[in-house]
């Protein structure tokens, strides 16, 4: 019966640290495509840009780009890319990492 003891115990651990492993794969995994997001080539318009390509700049996710968008349909067009200062999670240093892929066209009356 010992015997039985030990090869389960020794079974369960080996079962736990694969499940651990493979848990951490994941996670790794996970995390690398998240830092694989390609930043768009030429920079995007807010004043134009659709909750999807507002999505390709970095440091903008759905919740952002769903925000940008809503602000611009509520307050009218943005004056210039520090307005994104006013949607909440929106920092100075935030933006200045999204800055680069950013513009602002003045809408034509």
């Amino acid at each position: 019966m010992r015997r039985e003891n030990k090869f389960s115990s020794e079974h369960e651990a080996r079962r736990i640290f694969y499940l651990l492993f493979l848990f951490a794969i994941v996670l790794l995994a996970a995390g690398h495509s998240v830092a694989q997001k390609k930043p768009p080539s030429t920079p995007v318009d807010l004043n134009t840009a659709t909750p999807e390509q507002l999505q390709q700049v970095p440091g903008i996710g759905p919740s952002t780009a769903k925000a940008i968008v809503n602000f611009r349909r509520k307050s009218g067009p943005f004056q210039r890319v520090e307005d994104l200062l006013v949607i909440k999670g929106i920092s100075k240093a935030r933006l200045e990492k999204m800055r680069p892929y950013l513009i602002v066209v003045p809408l034509q009356k």
